[in-house]
């Protein structure tokens, strides 16, 4: 059996509280930004979109510094302000109450505040969370590669899988009861509750947390200058962070279109928690044997079979809108079809993120795993960047919101083609899975003449 340090143990427990605490309040950042401070589809989907993009082009540059300041110290920094940041996403509203800008028991929703500059005071707070959760994805993932061999790094890589989907099925859990008994002000409290997540995970790494791997500490900022240079000028890793980012762009449509999508086509009986919970489901329960049974194949054949499922993925979800009728299983066409949609993503997750992460843990020299493994994420920098501004615009086009039309009849015509939305996704995809095929052509290609 494998055996793993306690920095690795206490690394993944606390990367399962940060994920709890992280996808309760993303899986529907688009509703909070919407219904709780009236932001349009278009403007929720920009400032989510920019809110996760950064989230992700930042442990580029945290990755390299928590490599100077140590680990421990890093962490502890990216819980604070974690803590610090999903407080205030919650106190923030409640402050605006006190202020009389919002009365929850009458319209529970913010009333005032659509010409107000008062609405962009969640900025400031979002930027602390993408702070903390910058040093989070760079650290966490550079202690699994410095915690690990080679000979066990896929196996790590696996638990640490594993962890991130147990705290995102826990996470997801929470948000459907607490929406549907409080409404709006239900989005509000969701944050207290991750900001209580964070805090314990503070506590534990400060108490816990004790690694001897320390190489690349306190290096100067021209060593790590010159290593995120070399890093960058990496053609092979860039494109393949390209090419992966087609992958993500569907994946994210979890969180950017599928929350607003099952509410506006079914009806506030949707549950967009527990459909997004499919997801981490599946992965904890698939990843490990999928990890092994692919152990004997490359990253890259194993990247490729995930990216040839995922356009069927959104395929099938655009499918609900399609079949129309009666019930399946007793679940709405639409909320079954995205069921199956979602499963399928997740299988295909299985196959990409382990491996992915496995394969830039190898390119990393001793002492700068938390850049590259920081740089890895870049994937999602890009995706996420495009994929939550072209959310908005599509859901504006072809599935609005339903307040701003008079009659049920007026907004089933807005909607006829709802499922155009993942048609457009079904060809990221494609372009995707094409990309990655020729991109393992020609890097094979490249490999044999080195070794002839």
């Amino acid at each position: 059996m494998t055996k793993f340090s306690r920095a690795f143990w206490v690394a993944n427990y606390v990367e399962l509280l940060e994920r709890l605490a992280y996808y309760a309040v993303f899986i529907v950042i688009t509703l909070y930004l919407s219904n709780v401070w009236n932001f349009s589809d278009i403007e929720a989907g920009v400032i989510s979109g920019a809110f996760s993009a950064s989230l992700y082009l930042l442990p580029t540059f945290a990755g390299a510094f928590a490599d100077k300041i140590g680990f421990r110290s890093a962490i502890i920094l990216a819980f604070l302000l974690l803590t610090l940041g999903y407080g205030g996403l919650g106190l923030l509203p409640t402050m605006l109450e006190s202020a009389g800008l919002v009365d929850y028991e009458m319209t529970t929703t913010f009333s005032g505040l659509e010409s107000s500059y008062l609405r962009w005071s969640i900025v400031p707070v979002l930027v602390l969370i993408v702070i903390g959760g910058s040093f989070i994805k760079a650290v966490i993932s550079g202690t699994v590669a410095r915690e690990t061999t080679s000979e066990t790094r896929a196996k790590g890589f696996a638990v640490f899988y594993m962890m991130v989907n147990i705290g995102a099925f826990l996470g997801k859990t929470v948000v459907d009861p607490l929406r549907k008994s409080m409404g709006d002000q239900g989005l509000v409290y969701l944050n207290y509750f991750s900001a209580v997540m964070t805090l314990l995970a503070l506590i534990a790494v400060f108490f816990f947390y004790k690694s001897v791997k320390t190489e690349g500490q306190g290096k100067s900022f021209a060593e790590i200058g010159r290593g995120l240079v070399k890093v960058l000028s990496n053609v092979r890793l860039i494109v393949l962070i390209l090419i992966i980012s087609g992958f993500w762009m569907i994946q994210s449509q979890m969180y950017a279109t599928m929350p607003k999508y099952v509410i506006r086509m079914i009806g506030e009986g949707a549950s967009p928690g527990w459909y997004a919970n499919v997801n981490p489901l599946v992965v904890f329960v698939l990843v490990n044997f999928v990890t092994s049974f692919m152990k004997k194949r490359t990253a890259l054949t194993s990247m490729t079979i995930g990216m040839l499922i995922i356009p069927l993925s959104a395929l099938v979800m655009a499918g609900g809108t399609l079949i129309g009728g009666e019930n399946v299983m007793g679940l709405h066409p639409v909320a079954f079809m995205m069921i199956i949609g979602i499963a399928m993503q997740a299988v295909a997750e299985c196959f990409i993120s382990p491996r992915f992460l496995e394969y830039f843990s190898l390119q990393s020299p001793k002492g700068e795993e938390g850049l590259y493994l920081g740089f890895s994420h870049l994937h999602s920098f890009f995706s996420y960047l495009f994929a939550f501004g072209l959310s908005g615009f599509l859901l504006d086009k072809y599935c609005p919101d339903p307040r701003g039309f008079d009659s049920p009849e007026a907004y089933a015509v807005a909607t006829e083609h709802a499922h155009y939305i993942w048609f457009v996704f079904v060809g990221v995809g494609l372009i995707s899975s094409v990309a990655l095929l020729i991109y393992g052509y020609v890097t094979r290609r490249i490999d044999g003449k080195k070794i002839m």
